[in-house]
């Protein structure tokens, strides 16, 4: 069985990078068996799995869990970003961008002295991780796979669906704390989003002092994440990866965001692959787990040796 343990967020106590100033992000390790059963592999491979916008490692913990009882030789480390779940009361310095979303998980690496093989980003979360391998250059670690999950490395452009920006702009809107969950659900349907997408809204709920209820992330650091995701040019990272990198993206058949034919040719012109998810929406990890599991099997096996 997958074990998962929280650990603590210490202050770490020799800067790295420029990040480091700042609080480390709130983290979370899930283990495979033969990881836990171990004690003396002191560095199995790590998978990074940073989620994407209004989300928090909650998001991929279940899928985490499920790839560390089909590969338990690894272990899978999840991070809230900033803005986000725990990490949503580090109030970082700097502006909130997706180079400085980077460079916060770069920190929390080296202070825990773990080096990813993997880094697995959904979303907002795969430009994190794009943007850590354009930071990071010629010191990180190789090889490294990174897997880019539902979305591409330059402007972003969202086609159907609850718009990330809709959202976020209607629930800026808004005034908390709630009285339930019910209340949130019923204010974002009645404005026309999709019930699915209120649901999933209303996980960002946390309690409070009598009952009510309020958000889990910085809603003004998320709004300003997002326009820093839609711009973000990560392309110069595609057209300069370093020997020993090798980049993965999937495409749900489903997806909320626009897939040009350019950039698909674009990616493969670049060395990198585009993997096609069959009977998925942008949540591929939620939608078809079992398909992407088997995307994914080949490079576990890979990295692992």
């Amino acid at each position: 069985a997958a074990v998962s343990c929280q650990l603590p967020a210490v202050a770490a106590a020799n800067a790295c990078v420029e990040a480091t100033a700042n609080p480390l992000l709130a983290y979370e390790m899930v283990q495979g068996a033969d990881v836990v059963a171990s004690s003396a592999r002191q560095h199995p491979p790590t998978c990074l799995l940073t989620h994407g916008i209004l989300g928090s490692r909650r998001n991929l913990k279940s899928f985490a869990q499920r790839m560390a009882l089909d590969f338990p030789n690894w272990q899978f480390l999840l991070v809230d970003l900033r803005c986000h779940g725990q990490s949503s009361a580090l109030s970082p310095a700097g502006p909130n961008t997706v180079e400085a979303a980077a460079l916060d998980v770069i920190a929390l690496l080296n202070h825990l002295k773990i080096y990813p093989v993997m880094l697995m980003g959904h979303s907002f979360g795969g430009k994190v991780v794009m943007s850590m391998v354009q930071q990071s250059g010629r010191v990180m670690p190789r090889p490294v796979q990174v897997w880019v999950l539902d979305t591409v490395p330059g402007d972003v452009w969202c086609d159907g669906g609850d718009h990330p920006r809709d959202t976020i702009r209607f629930v800026s809107t808004l005034e908390p704390p709630f009285t339930s969950r019910k209340q949130l659900i019923d204010e974002l349907t009645g404005e026309g989003f999709t019930p699915e997408g209120a649901q999933w809204m209303a996980t960002n709920l946390k309690p409070i002092k009598g009952g009510q209820l309020d958000w889990t992330f910085d809603l003004k650091g998320i709004n300003e994440l997002y326009g820093s995701y839609e711009q973000c040019d990560l392309w110069p990272m595609l057209e300069t990866q370093p020997k020993g990198l090798q980049v993965d993206f999937v495409r749900a058949e489903r997806s909320s965001f626009v897939w040009t034919d350019d950039d698909v040719e674009r990616i493969h012109k670049n060395g990198a692959r585009v993997n096609f998810l069959a009977d998925a929406s942008h949540w591929v990890h939620i939608d078809n787990p079992d398909g992407l599991l088997e995307i994914l099997a080949p490079s576990f096996a890979q990295m692992a040796r």
